[in-house]
């Protein structure tokens, strides 16, 4: 076998859950079957699907695209993992696999630009120390410094790759040599033959297998059919946020903020006046002022719908002036650039126009909140209800797609994930359908009578004798407030049990900072919350001083990967539905409802439960990690839906004994001081 031969050239080991894997993937792409696979931590899926998608792509001459879900797990991918794979394979294939890595064209310097092709966008103050708040320290040096080594450094890059340049830059900085694909000049660009995006582009359609991310994905799945290259299998690594990826992207936004900057961009880069964009903008914050915060079930108001459609025309207007007033052939990359924001901002208008009138496949909502200098700000809002049609249709459809991740099954069943993906939803003409076979025992029919199937391969670690899974059952359950005394009185027990070690995973942030303050004032272990520095910052902290607690919101319940004696504990705070008043959570738990099913199952449930599998994950890395999950909301095992929400958990141990949990966290912490000392004691925390 293939992933045999890879592993032996690499020095590893076999691991069976890998293998069944590797099986699956190419049995999937063999008979032209969907696949979900969830592979457990440790499990190597990157080998699992790497392996049978290079050998199928050399073998047919077909494509293969791999997506990651973030450009650092491309990075990953292509800098550690492929170029094994690649190598291991080279003898055993006809010929030796190519391989490409693509990112969107914001991300590849633009030699255009820096030739002085395109005016600066008006943030370049070459005198001035501007730090980026976006940025970390590292990064902050001033603006003008930044573009300055960016074109010393254009001079020398082979790629012109913003992840080449170390170290990095601010956004703002990357702003002046790069643009956006609506900036691009495209086939009329003069120097089209020296464009590093081109030649990326240019490399991903002669390769056997590209390396992208979910961002290309959603661009992809928004309409923009040449983001990918033609490709007959599709890999969709951490496939669970694929959904939430595609939906942020088609979420179209209008405020006056966005208005503002397309006129004065039409003023400054195109020199036309903007006199009726700069009316209508001031007609839709007072239209946005007048209207009620939160969601219009019944579509926009009078008042909105009038001031949307003023803006749609002022820009469409300004369209027609810029197209007009251009000489055929003309290279003007200003003008570009406004045609480009005006573009943006009349799309985005004329679809909360024509959608504003209760679709009921459109969310409409306004939201109140505050610019970066504090003002006031109001926003108009629309995201689609559904991005399932989007995902089957413009990425799924005509090619096999095998998506996997490590919490794919939620409740014991992958029909949630399926139907995110719209492999449920009935298939195009011409789409391959399932022979309609008989469902197997305790499988609901529509898995029959998909064209996907599910596979959970599990993992290596032994979850039961590794981990605990404690829920505080005498608590209250979570109210309004950030934090009760009784979460506190436990946060600080669990905490001093464990001396320190702990990942603190709460719903909000006011109930990270809570806790943090309080453990502060109780503890004399370190505690950090996230907020007090850049993220990476802390995580290295707490890495590496084994006494430390780190208290976060939603950007420590996926990604943060701490294996060792710095993470005993992982406390969760309460249950992560939906917030009440999400708009689009909201709006799709109302349609599954009037289609006959579950809402709050269906969205509410299915949401909590893959971010507390996410969130459970942390704790057990590697097959030496030994600690407790404790969630401290007693309805994890009270209420009726807990038991789904438990069976989405890793296969820990659990308990709701108090005593029983302080004593294996005593232990433990006995055990890590000890080996700290040299001096280890045999035994876990079981």
């Amino acid at each position: 076998m293939l992933l045999d031969a890879t592993v032996a050239t690499l020095g590893g080991v076999r691991r069976e859950g890998q293998v069944v894997m590797a099986e699956a993937v190419a049995d999937a792409i063999e008979t032209r079957r969907h696949l979900l696979v969830q592979a457990g931590t440790g499990t190597g899926k990157s080998l699992g699907y790497l392996v049978p998608a290079l050998d199928h792509a050399v073998r047919t001459d077909r494509r293969v695209v791999v997506a990651t879900a973030t450009l650092a797990l491309q990075r990953q991918v292509v800098g550690r993992d492929l170029p094994l794979v690649v190598e291991a394979l080279a003898s055993h294939l006809p010929r030796a696999p190519e391989v490409a890595l693509l990112k969107g064209r914001q991300n590849y310097l633009c030699v255009h630009k820096v030739a002085g092709g395109y005016p600066d966008d008006g943030t370049l103050f070459d005198t001035v120390d501007v730090p980026d708040p976006a940025q970390p320290s590292e990064l902050s040096a001033g603006l003008g410094a930044q573009v300055v080594r960016l074109r010393e450094w254009a001079g020398q890059t082979e790629t012109g790759d913003r992840d080449d340049l170390t170290p990095g830059v601010g956004d703002r900085a990357w702003r002046q040599v790069s643009v956006t694909s609506m900036e691009c000049l495209g086939q009329r660009c003069p120097m089209l033959g020296e464009c590093f995006s081109e030649a990326a582009r240019e490399t991903a359609r002669a390769a056997d297998l590209v390396v992208t991310n979910h961002a290309m994905l959603a661009v992809a799945a928004t309409g923009a059919s040449a983001a990918l290259p033609e490709h007959d299998v599709l890999v969709v690594d951490e496939a669970h946020e694929l959904s939430d990826r595609v939906t942020s992207q088609a979420t179209g936004e209008l405020s006056l903020a966005a208005v503002d900057r397309t006129a004065r961009a039409v003023r400054r880069l195109a020199g036309l006046p903007a006199t009726d964009l700069d009316a209508a903008g001031r007609a839709l914050v007072a239209a946005l002022v007048a209207s009620p915060e939160g969601r219009f079930d019944a579509g926009l108001p009078d008042q909105l719908a009038e001031t949307v459609a003023m803006v749609r025309d002022a820009a469409r207007t300004l369209m027609s002036a810029l197209s007009s007033g251009s000489s055929p052939g003309e290279v003007d990359g200003g003008r570009q650039m406004a045609a480009a924001q005006l573009t943006e901002l009349f799309e985005v208008a004329e679809r909360m126009a024509a959608e504003g009138h209760d679709d009921g496949r459109t969310v409409l909502w306004c939201e109140r909140g505050q610019d970066w200098h504090g003002a006031p700000l109001s926003r108009l809002r629309a995201a689609p209800l559904s991005v399932d049609t989007m995902i089957r249709d413009r990425l799924v459809a005509d090619r096999v797609a095998v998506l996997t991740s490590a919490t794919l099954s939620l409740g014991g069943s992958f029909d949630a994930a399926a139907r995110s993906a719209g492999l449920t939803l009935p298939a195009r003409t011409g789409q391959v359908e399932d022979a309609g076979e008989p469902a197997p025992p305790g499988e609901p029919a529509e898995r029959a009578r998909a064209s996907w199937h599910g596979v959970d391969v599990g993992s290596p670690f032994d979850y039961r004798t590794q981990g605990i899974c404690y829920v505080a059952r005498h608590l209250p359950a979570p109210g309004r407030e950030p934090a009760t005394d009784a979460q506190l009185d436990e946060i600080e027990a669990l905490v001093r049990a464990a001396g320190g070690r702990t990942l603190g995973l709460f719903s909000s942030r006011r109930a990270a900072l809570a806790a943090a303050e309080a453990m502060r004032e109780r503890l004399d272990v370190p505690v950090l919350a996230q907020g007090d520095a850049q993220l990476p910052t802390l995580v290295a902290q707490f890495t590496e001083e084994p006494q430390t607690c780190l208290f976060g919101t939603r950007s420590l319940w996926q990604g943060v990967d701490v294996p060792g004696e710095t993470c005993r504990l992982v406390l969760i705070d309460r249950i992560p539905f939906p917030r009440p008043d999400d708009p689009v959570a909201a709006a799709r738990a109302e349609a599954v409802a009037r289609a006959g099913g579950n809402g709050f199952m269906a969205v509410s449930a299915a949401h909590a439960a893959l971010l507390l599998a996410q969130g459970a994950g942390r704790l057990i890395r590697t097959a030496t990690d030994r600690g407790v999950v404790a969630v401290l909301d007693p309805r994890l095992v009270t209420a009726r839906y807990g038991e789904y929400l438990a069976r989405s958990l890793p296969p820990f141990w659990r308990t709701t004994d108090r005593d029983v949990v302080l004593a294996a966290l005593g232990r433990l912490r006995e055990d890590d001081e000890m080996a700290g000392r040299g001096n280890a004691r045999p035994g876990g925390p079981s």
